[in-house]
């Protein structure tokens, strides 16, 4: 068994492919669904951000699952093979613990070191969890990843070095955020960041609407904020210097026809920032006068090929390290059932001659019976230490499962022996 990663991303494609593939959570827990009930797979889960959507699973066949897992993201896409696949990418075995670690510490994001993808990452593992389709493998996986991406941030100054997407819209801005009247759409994690660096920045007020009026209650009283219903959306926009959208609406929420009510004619300059996978503005506010649209499509043109500095060799460091060590215990894990069921079949030969002994010999004292018994065991135990102990040796150094089954065959290793010390064990 192996993880397959298949995704796509803002390295691989353009933003309005990426908007085809926009998932919110019922459609997140529906692909998870469809790709579990593929044949060869047996875990699975996937992280969706606004610019990244990857499926992770742990698979008994390559080709086979590569194309049916390729061939649910085709039909999201509502796109032909042809036009979908050359942005794809494909990650297996150690290819895709390596990128999962890459993408958890931030350096496979937008914003090269941003923290946000660590709670994306998380509640990957949260909703495979939750829903039964991540067992030991992924879980494994992805624990291990959420370590790595901590000590990224705790051990490094990638934190000081990579700004997040809002921070970056932000200081593109025409309009400073100190002093001005901000309304923010959205109550998820991409907004809460906004209304966080907006009060941080010094603006004056602080409005935040969204579909659900509970969550904008809790994020505005998180920062001292205000919720407003959605149907104000209109006066908000008339009083607004700055607007940023974050929702996971399938649909704009700010229509060309909202603004140009809500600013009569004037051309008070306005910054609307639109950081939503699909939209949620009208690209067509930009034509308006004194309208300054920030799309998550120019930022990130902006951004691509762009990299922190301070601090980011320092997470390539760590992750290279954690990468090898994590392989490390895998292969060793994965060694182990083999290794198991060898001493189990050498103890059961032992025990078997020791019957034959006592039958042949029945008049044999007890004393001698265990001296004799010490002795064979221990000369199988020598027989075997020198080819276990070589083995762990060999899977350290490169893939083991060519040894492993030399070894196997070698003794004639009982497979559905070997397969119950492997579930025993739990390997990743």
């Amino acid at each position: 068994m192996s993880v397959l990663v298949v995704g796509i991303s803002h390295k691989s494609a353009p933003v309005e492919l990426l908007e085809r593939l926009a998932l919110d959570a019922d459609g997140t827990v529906k692909l998870i669904a469809d790709v579990i009930a593929g044949e060869h797979v047996t875990e699975a889960t996937a992280i969706v951000t606004c610019n990244r959507l990857e499926v992770y699973a742990e698979v008994d066949r390559f080709h086979g699952s590569v194309e049916d897992l390729s061939g649910l993201l085709v039909e999201r896409a509502a796109q032909s093979t042809e036009a979908l696949l050359p942005h794809l990418y494909v990650h297996y075995d150690e290819g895709a613990v390596s990128h999962l670690f890459q993408v958890a510490a931030g350096l496979d994001s937008m914003v090269v070191g941003e923290g946000q993808i660590l709670g994306q990452t998380r509640e990957a593992l949260r909703v495979g969890q939750e829903h039964g389709t991540v067992g030991p493998a992924l879980n494994t996986l992805f624990q291990q990843a959420l370590r790595v991406g901590k000590r990224a941030h705790a051990e490094t100054d990638i934190d000081r070095a990579a700004p997040s997407l809002v921070t970056t819209a932000l200081e593109r801005s025409t309009v400073s955020v100190a002093g001005a009247r901000a309304v923010v759409l959205g109550a998820g994690a991409m907004a809460s960041l906004a209304v966080a660096h907006l009060s941080r920045g010094g603006a004056t007020s602080i409005s935040v609407l969204n579909r659900t009026a509970a969550n904008a209650e809790r994020l505005a009283a998180e920062y001292d904020a205000t919720s407003v219903p959605l149907s104000a959306l209109g006066d908000e926009l008339a009083a607004a210097d700055i607007v940023i959208s974050c929702t996971g609406s399938p649909e704009p929420l700010v229509r060309l026809a909202d603004v140009v009510t809500a600013r009569g004619g004037s051309d008070r300059p306005l910054t609307v920032i639109d950081l939503a996978l699909p939209h949620d503005v009208d690209p067509s506010v930009a034509d308006l006068p004194g309208v300054e649209l920030i799309s998550l499509a120019g930022l990130a043109d902006e951004l691509r090929g762009l990299e922190a500095t301070a601090g980011v060799e320092d997470v390539r460091t760590i992750v290279g390290q954690e990468i090898s060590a994590f392989l490390a215990v895998r292969r060793q894990a994965s060694v182990t059932p083999t290794v198991v069921a060898l001493r189990s079949m050498a103890t059961s030969v032992v025990d078997a001659e020791m019957e034959r002994l006592a039958s042949r010999l029945p008049g044999l004292d007890e004393a001698t019976r265990a001296e004799v018994l010490q002795t064979v065991r221990r000369v199988a135990d020598k027989l075997l230490h020198e080819p276990t102990v070589r083995v762990k040796e060999l899977a350290d150094a490169e893939p083991a499962v060519s040894y492993t089954a030399a070894l196997a065959e070698l003794f004639r290793l009982d497979p559905e022996a070997v397969d119950r010390m492997t579930r025993a064990e739990g390997t990743p």
